[in-house]
């Protein structure tokens, strides 16, 4: 059997000229293909990410410290014969208060970025972040210094976990956007797996004593230095500069993240791209009233539900059933070393990431989320029966087959997880909105992880110690209903344009039917369709007052390729 060769049939089906690379021909213009990548990106790319990083280290840490053996005996209760211990309370709040400081932080992070800027709001953070570390090294036997100081450092996590993505989005040129965002979820699996490692170590070769908790949690200080100090040496956000009405300083940075000269047809249309924005912007009402006017607005409560449902149903998976407490439930599947396993699964979710930065684009949304739901829905069923029904939770050694089996059936969730939910979720609640209410329904939906994320880390304990391994039964089941909504409910957005996408939720598309459906051109929609399309856009309205009716699917193609002809390219294509 002949095969052929990918790397030649990649090239053949995708020339630079229908990559969003190739900018057209414009006369007056520098019209060369812009490069596939420069330092400046690479390296803003890399650097900023490290407040995903930051946020992945943090998250994973807990899990280890909940059995370390000094932190149990400083920070736990005891039982009458002097063994230490962590009631299902204390536990829970030693977690979950991390996620409600991640709440607050998200919700405060967006005006004070808007106040002193991306950069300096990174920076800032930063501080706050460390202080919370200081605060839990700094404790010695009062637990619930461990739980403000969590709380803390939660306020950095949270702000950092919305500034890094919108730094990355409003500099990185819009050919390696969503990769570079993508590294930013990338980085949160590579936090989650360091920390486990750290664990292992610490506890290994320190068991017994302060520094088996305090090194890996010291670690943290190190990360968020190197994003504070790092930061300084990269320019502010173009979109913050333009809107500062520093455009030298914004043309500056893009021409640097580009690499390309000044008169470069790419920077033309992104500078005029941020000036559209920003007329569209200085017709928007009072903050309040937008408010009020977003749940009012065609479509978008049924949308802002959706945002809120999906993010709530990506914690029902259950992953962070395994990431939060994975180190407390192999423990009690008898493995005499759970740090090894929570390790192995923390490497698996990194490791498979990058898999799934390859789904998303090749496979579409619908079909991989609901073929997710549906793996994860057996490997719960699975792992939940053997857990309660073969294993011996009095004295797991006896049933090694059984812990065994939960071992590979909760890696296999991790595989369809990291692949699947993980970085989909994200994916679609970016592209789920307009763009007038985009910012404001997106911490919608950011705000319901967060607060799913606390009631999970908090209320697990006692729900385990209630009916222990049929907890994963409630996650099965979620699952099924996660797909189930996917199915009915979420439209396919795979090669589409944000106003294709907004489009179709406007006219009622069937999700079940949207991955075929051919949007209309906008001047041959009715005026009523038009008038809903440019309440929710009003950039549309504004550039068909500046050019005279440019239709908004030809739009969509020149924000999304640089190029006039991208649309013709991509209908000769099909």
């Amino acid at each position: 059997m002949k095969f052929s060769n990918p790397i030649r049939e990649w090239k053949r089906r995708n020339p630079v000229e229908h990559s969003s690379r190739w900018v057209g021909e414009h006369v007056g213009f520098d019209n060369t293909p812009l490069p596939r990548l420069t330092m400046a990106t690479l390296s803003m790319g890399v650097l900023v990410s490290m407040g995903g990083f930051v946020f992945g280290y943090d998250t994973g840490q807990i899990s280890g410290f909940l059995e370390m053996e000094d932190f149990l005996r400083r920070f736990g209760q005891r039982h009458d014969d002097g063994t230490p211990y962590f009631s299902n309370v204390r536990s829970g709040l030693i977690v979950a208060l991390l996620s409600i400081g991640t709440l607050i932080g998200a919700l405060v992070g967006a005006p004070i970025a808007d106040w002193i800027g991306r950069k300096m709001s990174i920076i800032f953070w930063c501080v706050i972040f460390s202080v919370g570390i200081i605060v839990q090294i700094s404790a010695t036997d009062k637990w619930y210094q461990v739980m403000l100081g969590r709380l803390v450092a939660g306020f950095g996590v949270g702000a950092l976990s919305l500034l890094v993505p919108m730094y990355q989005a409003e500099t990185a040129p819009r050919h390696t956007r969503g990769a570079l965002i993508a590294t930013y979820q990338l980085m949160i699996t590579f936090g989650i797996f360091l920390a486990a490692v750290f664990n292992y170590a610490a506890e290994r070769h320190q068991a017994g004593k302060a520094a088996s908790w305090q090194i890996t949690m010291g670690l943290s200080l190190v990360f968020s230095t190197i994003l504070a100090i790092g930061i300084l040496f990269f320019s502010e956000t173009p979109r913050f500069n333009y809107r500062r009405g520093k455009v030298d300083k914004a043309k500056a940075t893009m021409m640097k993240v580009y690499g390309v000269p000044e008169n470069h047809y790419a920077l033309h249309m992104e500078l005029e791209e941020i000036r559209l924005k920003m007329e569209a912007e200085s017709r928007t009402e009072s903050a309040i009233r937008e408010w009020l006017n977003m749940w009012k607005a065609p479509k978008m409560a049924y949308r802002l539900i959706l945002g809120m449902g999906l993010q709530m149903f990506q914690q029902l998976t259950g992953a962070n059933y395994f990431f939060y407490y994975g180190t407390t439930i192999f423990a009690g599947t008898g493995i005499k070393n759970s740090f090894v396993t929570q390790m192995i699964l923390n490497g698996i979710n990194f490791g498979v990431t990058f898999y799934g930065l390859y789904i998303v684009e090749h496979y579409g949304r619908r079909k991989s989320l609901i073929a997710g739901s549906i793996w994860m829905f057996i490997c719960f069923m699975i792992f939940a029966s053997v857990g309660h029904f073969v294993l011996d939770r009095d004295d797991p050694e006896n049933t090694p087959h059984a812990s065994v089996a939960m071992i590979c059936f909760a890696c296999f969730f991790i595989f369809g997880f990291a692949t699947t939910w993980g970085p989909m979720i994200w994916t679609i609640c970016g592209e789920l909105y307009p763009s007038r209410y985009r910012a404001k329904a997106m911490a919608l939906s950011t705000a319901s992880n967060w607060l799913w994320n606390f009631l999970l880390a908090f209320f697990t304990p006692f729900i385990t110690s209630a009916i222990d391994f049929r907890y994963g039964y409630v996650f099965a089941g979620c699952n099924i209903l996660a797909g189930i909504g996917v199915y009915f409910f979420v439209i396919e957005g795979q090669g589409r344009t944000l106003e294709e996408i907004d489009t179709m939720y406007l006219m009622g598309v069937k999700p079940w039917k949207s991955a075929k459906w051919v949007v209309p051109d906008l001047d041959q929609m009715d005026e009523k369709m038009r008038h809903r399309l440019e309440q929710t856009n009003p950039e549309l309205a504004i550039q068909q007052n500046n050019t005279g009716g440019v239709r908004a699917e030809e739009q969509g193609d020149k924000v999304r390729d640089g190029s006039e002809d991208g649309l013709t390219a991509k209908k000769e294509e099909a």
